[in-house]
């Protein structure tokens, strides 16, 4: 039941924040402090984002099986395990910050839900890194955390890494951006004519 309910959440993974989002933007009410913490944390889980997809490129895109040509271990890896799903997470919660909607009760079911579809599909992520680099991936998954980053990068210098390509991270997330984008300004619009 698990792993089909994680194979679930990993196909439509780009589509279970749409009503989360439709209720933030109906019952928003940003204000100067909330909206500006938001943007932070939305900027701040773009950069997690786009950090990970310039070194592990489209393949995150996918929403049929899981896998991976690479075990990334560099970048944002260094840090932490699942830096897309972090900054996933931080940009979710940020938005609901910026949106103030039915504060702060919308926000811990945004948080909780995604916590938990994370916690399924990573499972699931995991367990083909254990059977598909099994001399590689015990020991990285021992040094790096699963979604607390670490401090300090871990070195992991034996595993063949892909080449880092901002300008293909960007590429990849045009999409993630564009409805960013359109959120955040959906919300500023809001704020405008609902102050007046």
């Amino acid at each position: 039941m698990q792993n089909n309910l994680a194979k679930i959440f990993f196909k439509y993974r780009s589509y279970t924040p749409i009503p989360f989002l439709l209720v933030m933007l109906v019952f928003a009410a940003p204000t100067a402090v909330t909206f500006p913490i938001g943007l932070a944390m939305v900027a701040l889980g773009e950069f997690f984002r786009l950090w990970g997809v310039s070194w592990a490129g489209s393949e995150t895109r996918t929403t049929g099986k899981v896998g991976g040509t690479f075990l990334i271990v560099s970048g944002p890896f260094a840090y932490v395990r699942n830096p897309l799903y972090v900054g996933n997470i931080l940009m979710y919660c940020g938005i609901g910050v910026a949106s103030n909607a039915l504060f702060p009760y919308l926000l811990i079911a945004a948080f909780v839900f995604f916590a938990t579809q994370y916690h399924l599909i990573v499972g699931e992520e995991e367990g083909f890194l254990r059977n598909h680099y099994k001399d590689e991936y015990p020991e990285f998954e021992k040094n790096v955390p699963r979604f607390i980053p670490r401090l300090t990068p871990y070195k992991y210098a034996s595993v063949e890494q892909p080449t880092m390509s901002v300008k293909l991270g960007f590429r990849s997330e045009t999409r993630t951006l564009q409805a960013t984008a359109f959120v955040l300004l959906a919300l500023a619009v809001r704020w405008y004519f609902g102050s007046k």
